[in-house]
């Protein structure tokens, strides 16, 4: 019996979506790469939210990493705005897209194909900053990946990590579109490995959709600063009234912006 590959399944899946052009998979106008380039940075790691133009006003030079966050927009409108830009991506199709900007509006950047959970292809102490948008819940083990970004990140780094709030996963989301009622469901933290039935998780396996982790606080932000950093700063966001009820009552996403020490 062939053992089961998350990262492979989650990278065929995201491939499917980028494909599919998805919200993260949809490349940002050249409008948005010429602001960038003149110094007005519009860049989302959550739904909504724009990063504070404070986190990125010296980018220029900066040696940046963008981990989890292909599909041609935070890897391109970084290198407009004058960093020197690795994206490092599972999935292919949305490394793609980041060529694609980058070709369309003669960009400099490089694309990697690879597991954020696995960041060996990179040296100790080699970038300034890492950025991540929500990509957290694709990996089992989200401290092993707190701890490879410190150890990629030069003293000093800076490291943007979107993530989701683990409140979202006490609900089944679907139950609760259909029923307009939200009524909390899972045990935190939450696994497609160990909340749901066999049954669920292979019908999920069988049409492609990535499988994901619902990691708790401790891990999200304990994690980072058990891994070295120092948090300076963080920020909350919010999904549609129409993607979840659970918008009416509270944020669903959150960035922090830590340090290296």
């Amino acid at each position: 019996m062939t053992k089961f590959n998350l990262t492979e399944h989650n990278a065929r899946a995201w491939d499917e979506e980028s494909i599919e052009e998805s919200r993260w998979c949809t490349p940002v106008p050249s409008e948005v790469v010429e602001k960038a380039r003149n110094g007005e940075i519009e860049l989302k790691l959550t739904p909504n939210k724009f990063v504070p133009s404070s986190w990125v006003e010296d980018i220029k030079g900066k040696d940046v990493l963008c981990v989890g966050s292909a599909g041609g927009q935070q890897a391109p409108i970084l290198a407009a705005a004058g960093a020197n830009v690795i994206s490092y991506d599972i999935s292919q199709e949305q490394l793609n897209k980041d060529l694609f900007v980058a070709n369309r509006d003669k960009l400099k950047l490089q694309t990697i194909r690879g597991d954020m959970s696995d960041l060996s292809a990179f040296e100790d102490e080699s970038c300034d900053l890492i950025v991540n948008a929500v990509s957290d819940i694709f990996v089992r083990d989200i401290k092993k990946v707190w701890r490879e970004f410190y150890r990629v990140l030069k003293p000093g780094g800076e490291l943007f990590a979107g993530v989701i709030n683990p409140s979202f996963f006490l609900f089944d989301h679907a139950v609760g579109a259909a029923s307009g009622t939200l009524t909390a469901k899972y045990r935190l933290p939450y696994s497609d490995f160990s909340s749901i039935s066999e049954k669920k998780r292979k019908k999920m396996i069988d049409v492609g959709v990535p499988l994901v982790f619902g990691h708790s606080l401790e891990t999200l932000i304990g994690g980072q600063t058990a891994a070295g950093f120092v948090i300076i700063d963080l920020y909350e966001d919010w999904w549609s009234d129409d993607e979840t009820l659970l918008n009416k009552f509270s944020p669903t996403t959150f960035v922090t912006r830590a340090e290296k020490i």
